[in-house]
């Protein structure tokens, strides 16, 4: 078996160790005699996989008791269209702070259902950075104001979230989440698309305050609608089991590490091995986030010339470091070290750096 250091940005890297355990298991499940792909959603066995995945995620991030998790499919797109829905309420107006390609789409989705506003954008400088705390300005009557956590494609990152005095926050942590500890009361509600970070694609994660999202209109279509959501235990209707299933078990991994503490930690470690690469040689390796705005999860950069961009990017993937071409969108490099991407990976990329810089300069 030869597997590479795969630095794709979603879908992306899970743990060896999780893979394996899904091998293993794959056609026997829980001595059900059949795979988890085949078993109901509402069986004993999917219903323990459920319950213990929830009380895993609830412990690691210390959630508060009033706060509920559940599951959704339709990706992170998907909820750029329920959070108007079910909050951008008549005579009400949504705050959007414009940090990235993905909120700029959440964006335009509220704008469909209702006055929404961007309080921060970033967009004329490239996306480079987040808004400092003291930036973001509400509107009067504000519904929410949403921010992306993560940006996946600008490779930028909140380490400060902005004060709301009451008004509900609201973020797409669809590539940080489990990455490291944040304070979860801040927010109202959080949704995160697993693919990158947690799980495979199919599901997305919810964790919300249980009274911000009771009370939501009946005409609200019933599979875009937290509370029934919520209520029914992502159980509505036939959830992503797999994509849950899989989550759990990463979920058992991160607590094997010494949970979000410890997985800060050393995402912290990894991402300093290749800024620090970006700080020796800034003309030759171009760092497009602000230095106090640079992911943990995603570093990104580029490289003198188009040319040498696309030769880093193959010489890199026959070296066993997959997935460092930047999205079609901006170009350039991207390299996504997310929870299972390994200290020897970014080891085994900054050493390759050096070596292309040495070779190309």
């Amino acid at each position: 078996m030869s597997r590479i250091f795969n630095f794709n940005a979603g879908p992306a890297a899970l743990p060896l160790e999780v893979l394996e355990e899904v091998q293993a298991e794959l056609l026997d499940f829980a001595d059900t005699g059949m795979s988890i792909l085949e078993i109901s959603h509402r069986s004993p066995a999917f219903e323990k996989v459920l319950e213990e995945t929830k009380q895993d995620i609830a412990e690691l991030l210390h959630l508060p008791e009033d706060y509920g998790i559940f599951f959704m499919a339709g990706g992170g797109s998907l909820q750029f269209s329920c959070v108007p829905y079910n909050f951008l309420t008549e005579g009400k107006t949504a705050a959007y702070a414009d940090t990235g390609s993905f909120s700029d789409k959440a964006f335009q989705e509220a704008e469909k259902v209702g006055h929404a506003v961007k309080v921060f954008s970033s967009k004329a400088e490239g996306y480079d950075r987040v808004p400092r705390p003291e930036e973001v300005v509400l509107p009067e009557n504000c519904a929410y104001l949403h921010i992306t956590g993560n940006n996946t494609i600008e490779g930028t990152e909140y380490f400060a979230y902005p004060e709301t005095n009451g008004v509900p926050l609201i973020a797409d942590m669809s590539s940080e989440i489990l990455s490291r500890p944040f304070p979860v009361e801040k927010f109202s509600l959080i949704y995160s698309g697993v693919q990158k970070n947690i799980g495979p694609a199919g599901a997305v994660l919810v964790i919300a305050r249980k009274d911000f999202v009771a009370g939501r209109d009946k005409k609200l279509p019933v599979m875009m609608n937290y509370e029934t959501m919520l209520e029914k235990d992502s159980l509505y209707n036939t959830p992503p089991v797999f994509a849950i299933y899989i989550v759990g078990k990463v979920a058992k991994w991160l607590k094997k590490q010494g949970g979000l503490e410890a997985m800060e930690a050393v995402n912290r470690k990894k991402a300093a091995l290749l800024y620090g690469m970006l700080d020796r040689y800034p003309a030759f390796y171009k760092g497009r986030a602000e230095k106090d705005s640079r992911s943990i999860m995603n570093v990104t950069f580029n490289l003198p010339t188009k040319e040498l961009e696309a030769q880093f990017a193959e010489e890199g993937k026959r070296r066993g470091l997959g997935g460092l071409k930047g999205h079609r969108s901006v170009g350039g490099i991207r390299a996504s070290i997310y929870n299972a991407m390994p200290l020897e990976g970014c080891e085994a990329l900054a050493k390759f750096m050096e070596e292309f810089y040495q070779a190309n300069k």
